[in-house]
């Protein structure tokens, strides 16, 4: 790391071991600052940023049943979450894993072990604050089992770690973080910083510092990426600002991966923190007004599906939520989740595919079992987001 690229900031400077000529230069940050002067152009970005999760709230608030677009949105932002990592998986693959065990790989593995990660936060947040326990149960859950396992999953690192290293010497990379000696009181910092200091700033404004200050710490060996994005959805939920998980940032990012790393790299490097608030908050804007309207058409099918679906004594109305959350459907796997027998569940499921809205894929995987998905369905999920900025 070129100590001559990072300027002596109120969020950090570049250092290394004192009276060691084989040392290398790390960033060692500062603790959060509790105040900061915002310009013009970011309050103005917080407001917008600010209406549209208040657009996107209230449309979770008056949704009848809100918890069948949840399912959607988790794996979106699992999947997109993971492509930043380097996974290889479409939203496609995710959801054929689900509903069978032959389509699973390492893949679709790690995003499926985010989901879980994701579940836990959720149902720990509950009861506990955002500490350092509950990240650390987090991260055990996400990286147990699957690649990087070996990176000790639950526990802090004891070791250096660096990024973008051109070879493989702390010397090369663009840039290192602070040493683990220094975990156990940045890592303290950071703690009171989510709960307590931290609420002097608007909530998004919290959040993104929050989520700058932990990838800058970065106190896992790996999977810092992944918990650091997910625990903004939780601290906006924790702020009130959400009451559903519906609002995910991870497909901004990743849309955006070279600026999302550039603005983070900018602030220990500058102390530019105004480009990366800035860039924070148009992600929440994108991603909110999309939700709107994603959650807006899935609402729709649902209940013009149901209506359909009503006229007739059958299950099949119970088939429609099970495929809004997971477009792609089995015979054993509805037989599974309807408790049907086998020829019901075959029978629902064409009685669905002659309406149009299931379609054969074929047989595969080993067993040679059929497949079918909702086209309209799994069509909005899919569709690329659209920025204009």
């Amino acid at each position: 790391m070129d100590a001559r690229r990072y300027v002596d900031s109120q969020f950090g400077r570049a250092t290394a071991e004192p009276g060691n000529k084989d040392a290398f230069t790390y960033y060692l940050p500062r603790a959060i600052p509790r105040e900061l002067p915002m310009p013009s152009h970011v309050i103005a970005e917080l407001s917008d940023a600010d209406a549209a999760l208040g657009h996107l709230q209230g449309l979770g608030m008056i949704i009848t049943d809100p918890s069948v677009l949840i399912g959607p949105y988790l794996r979106r932002e699992a999947l997109a979450s993971s492509r930043i990592e380097g996974t290889h998986a479409s939203l496609s693959d995710v959801f054929q894993a689900e509903i069978d065990e032959s389509a699973r790989n390492d893949d679709t593995s790690e995003v499926h072990r985010y989901l879980e990660a994701t579940d836990l936060a959720h149902r720990l947040a509950r009861d506990l604050p955002i500490t350092q326990r509950l990240i650390l149960q987090v991260h055990e859950t996400l990286l147990t089992g699957v690649r990087g396992e070996e990176k000790s999953p639950g526990e802090f690192r004891r070791s250096p770690v660096w990024i973008g290293a051109t070879g493989a010497t702390p010397n090369s990379a663009v840039f290192v973080p602070p040493v683990h000696a220094h975990l156990g009181d940045l890592l303290a910092d950071w703690e009171i910083f989510v709960n307590d200091d931290g609420r002097s700033y608007p909530a998004l404004i919290h959040a993104a510092l929050m989520h700058y200050q932990f990838e800058t710490i970065h106190p896992f060996l790996d999977g810092n990426g992944r918990v650091g994005r997910l625990l903004i959805n939780l601290l906006l939920m924790d702020r009130g600002r959400l009451d559903l998980p519906l609002l995910y940032l991870s497909n901004y990012f990743e849309t955006h991966r070279d600026e999302y790393y550039a603005r983070l790299q900018g602030v220990r490097e500058a102390g530019d923190i105004d480009a990366w608030l800035s860039f924070f908050l148009r992600a929440v804007k994108a991603q909110a007004e999309d939700a709107i309207g994603r959650s807006r058409k899935l609402v729709e099918i649902r209940e013009t599906y149901t209506r359909e679906a009503m006229k007739e004594r059958s299950n099949l109305a119970r088939l429609v939520d099970l495929v809004i959350r997971n477009p792609y459907v089995t015979v054993r796997h509805v037989q599974q989740r309807l408790e049907l027998t086998n020829p019901g569940a075959r029978k629902l499921i064409k009685n669905a595919e002659a309406r149009g809205w299931l379609r054969s894929l074929g047989t595969r995987g080993r067993g040679g079992r059929e497949h079918w998905y909702a086209p309209e369905i799994f069509e909005i999920m899919e569709r690329p987001m659209d920025y204009t900025d």
